[in-house]
């Protein structure tokens, strides 16, 4: 990333003023006057389809008295947001206007788009109204520079495409942010002054990444016994130039635009005034600017032709399935739709068979991820503590159970997401990294992935396979949704209010039924705690299960599509679902009602008062512990039920609903495993420990035997395997025998 934002510049020759101005020929000056006067009658005299005046209602709203205005006059057209001189100009509307001026616009965009901006400005003095100044007179309104946005509907152009042929010319790309600089005052007109004879002199700069072309000599004639001024003998007075702000940016191609194998291409990106910190890193756009070129470094040797290319940006748009932070444009019929959808008896098991439809079964998991998708409320409380409203889901078990196609569905439809792997994260990945800037040798901070997903979803597959010191970097961003840096000078505090949804293997890769769920889930307590759902997702051998599941793959393989979905109608789709999930987030905040908040109160004391029951009976505490976490997880599950059919309020039959959902993840999760039956009759413990008796008389310490051999030896003398296996198990805990060999081949160790 070195000297990508780098002081050092090069401006290409082209001039302020297209062939006009002094020195020029008439012709081209009256050229360049009746830019100026199309310019203004586009402006004043554009009709939109309605047969209003878009532009010119446009100027006429600009900042008056500290009102802010948001124009939506033509889509795409006008934008006018917090106060700010600038007007979006669509290219097509010039078209139609004028041909000729939308193509030099196109051809010489850095030429013309001063002119334009002139226009504007001179029109906005013409459409207001005197007002009274200090002394009571009526006097001319002061109007500030107009900045001109353009938008357009062309295709965008591909990153790789753009070459030589484009110097000078408007692009359109699209892209990802990646990185974002800091703000930077950029120099309009510099105040030049002599060192001899003190005169003073401005010199307009070039817009974009560069500097102004400083005089040789000083106009000064000298007087009879004045020195004459030496060849350069200008100085800059920083303190008497103009400046505007100027930011760069770093965009980087879109994944889905990367052909096989390639690294993804950046382009960087220049910004002035009004766009200055108007985007994060993250977000999707999409950029029409003038590609130009630059001076890389001050230092290059030789290379005086080679220059580094950048592009002006003069027009830029967010994309809409990108930050869902603002508020969305839904349209009102898209509304309507969207409340006449949420209205329907079967809304919630409709939402449930979008989620993976090529997914077969699985339907508690596909609540749970429409649950996730969706979220609960968040609140905030007086004394300032937030409550998440996000919810963690953990898919943990056998492999070839779909974990990772229910993550890559996840990271299409939400409308944030980001996907990682365990084994390739690192704790500065996941959070945040302090990265030192080459040039100006400072510290900045770059988000990582619970940062870049902010408002949306984390997917994290392999969560197993994480290093433990990189897994506890997440303990914070899941439960506090912030992320806190304390490193290399620099102390802050960022957001990361995203969901986890993370897949994980059992500690042997499968799932093994004879050991605990303890034992199965190589996890800490600490992070097990801090998820809602805990599904284990067992892969059961089952006859007709397995011959519906390979019928569902083999149709899917054959026709391409999903077999489920022979009835699709318009409403479906992975984009349906992402809006609906966007405007449902946007719009509906649920609370609890007072029977569904009792409700829960009263389940709630009822499954602790078993647990305590069950823990005075087995002498042991539960596996997974019922507290207070597990109740807030009920009371977000149950607003995001709610959350589904656009209802403000939960009511007793979501709570019933989370309740299942609940019993059938985290619940079950915690009796699965052996860890139900170790409560033995006596007959059985007495069986055991004859079969501990044999084992230890057949082998001594150290020997190893395999796993199947032993069993048949003892099965040969009468005793049962289960009883085998699990006198094995006990063993084991007991760290009494330890397997290797992939379980084949026990070692007796005490």
């Amino acid at each position: 990333m070195s000297g990508w934002d780098e002081g050092a510049v090069f401006y290409s020759d082209q001039a302020q003023f297209p062939r006009g101005g002094p020195g020029g020929d008439p012709s081209a000056d009256l050229t360049r006057h009746s830019a100026l006067r199309k310019f203004k009658e586009f402006l004043r005299g554009f009709t939109g389809p309605t047969g209003d005046f878009p532009y010119r209602q446009a100027l006429n709203t600009l900042p008056l008295l500290g009102f802010s205005l948001s124009l939506d006059l033509m889509p795409g057209s006008v934008s006018l947001v917090h106060n700010r001189d600038h007007v979006t100009v669509a290219i097509e509307d010039l078209d139609a206007f004028d041909a000729e001026l939308s193509d030099k616009i196109r051809k010489s965009p850095a030429d013309y788009l001063p002119l334009f901006e002139t226009a504007a400005a001179e029109v906005l003095a013409s459409l207001r109204s005197k007002v009274a100044g200090e002394t009571g007179e009526m006097e001319e309104p002061v109007t500030g520079d107009v900045q001109i946005f353009l938008s357009s509907k062309e295709n965008c152009l591909s990153m790789r495409s753009i070459g030589a042929d484009y110097m000078s010319k408007l692009v359109k790309i699209a892209g990802i942010t990646i990185a974002a600089s800091r703000v930077k005052a950029k120099a309009t007109h510099v105040t030049l002054l002599c060192k001899n004879c003190r005169s003073v002199k401005t010199v307009p700069c070039r817009p974009g990444l560069g500097g102004a072309i400083v005089p040789r000599s000083c106009d000064h004639v000298p007087q009879p016994g004045e020195e004459p001024c030496p060849l350069d003998p200008w100085i800059a007075v920083p303190d008497k130039s103009k400046y505007v702000d100027l930011q760069t940016l770093k965009l980087q191609e879109n994944p889905e635009d990367v052909p096989t194998g390639e690294l993804p291409r950046n382009m960087l990106l220049s910004v002035d005034r009004h766009l200055v910190q108007t985007i994060v890193p993250g977000t999707r756009l999409t950029v029409v600017g003038i590609y130009s070129v630059y001076q890389a470094s001050a230092n290059q040797k030789g290379a005086v032709g080679v220059k580094q290319p950048y592009i002006r940006v003069v027009g830029l748009e967010q994309s809409r399935d990108a930050n869902s932070n603002g508020p969305s444009n839904f349209t009102l019929d898209e509304e309507m739709e969207f409340k006449e959808f949420a209205q329907r008896p079967d809304a919630y098991a409709k939402i449930c068979s979008m989620i993976g439809p090529s997914i077969y079964g699985h339907s508690d998991v596909k609540k749970a991820i429409a649950c996730l998708l969706f979220g609960g409320s968040k609140k905030r409380l007086p004394d300032g503590v937030r409550l998440r409203g996000d919810i963690h889901v953990l898919l943990l078990g056998d492999p070839s159970t779909a974990k990772s196609q229910f993550l890559k569905f996840v990271e299409k439809t939400a409308p944030i997401a980001v996907y990682t792997s365990g084994k390739g994260s690192s704790a500065a990945g996941l959070t945040a990294s302090v990265i030192r800037d080459s040039s100006s040798r400072e510290f900045y901070l770059e988000g990582g992935a619970m940062v870049l997903a902010d408002g949306g979803v984390v997917c994290i597959d392999e969560f197993d396979k994480m290093r433990p010191e990189d897994r506890v970097a997440i303990h914070e961003a899941m439960e506090q949704q912030t992320i806190s840096i304390a490193k290399a000078g620099i102390t802050t505090v960022l957001n990361s209010r995203t969901s986890v949804l993370a897949a994980a293997n059992p500690i042997a890769g499968r799932y093994d039924d004879l050991k605990t769920a303890q034992d199965n889930i190589d996890l800490q307590t600490t992070i097990l705690s801090r998820f809602d759902l805990i599904f284990i997702v067992k892969d059961v051998r089952m006859y007709d299960q397995d011959k519906r599941i390979a019928s569902h793959i083999i149709k899917v393989h054959a026709s391409g599509a999903a077999a489920s979905s022979k009835n699709t109608d318009a409403s479906e789709g992975e984009n349906w679902l992402k809006r609906y999930i966007e405007y449902c987030r946007v719009s509906c905040k649920p609370r609890l009602s007072e029977k569904a908040a009792e409700m829960l109160q009263n389940k709630y004391v009822e499954i602790r008062q078993k647990m305590r029951q069950q823990a005075h009976e087995t002498g042991r505490a539960a596996a997974i512990p019922i507290t207070v976490r597990q109740l807030e997880a009920i009371i977000r599950l149950s607003e995001s039920l709610a959350k589904m059919r656009l209802t403000n309020v939960a009511t007793p039959e979501h709570v019933e609903e989370a309740f299942r959902l609940f019993n059938v993840s985290t619940v079950d999760a915690a009796r699965s495993g052996i860890n139900e039956h170790l409560n033995l009759s006596p007959d059985i413990a007495n069986e055991i420990k004859q079969a501990e008796a044999q084992i230890k008389r057949r082998m001594g310490i150290g020997s190893h035997i395999s796993e199947r051999r032993l069993i048949d030896e003892l099965n040969r003398m009468g005793m049962n395997e289960s009883i085998v296996r699990r006198a094995l198990l006990i063993m084991h805990q007991r760290d009494e025998v330890e397997y290797k060999r992939e379980r084949h081949v026990i070692v007796r160790k005490a």
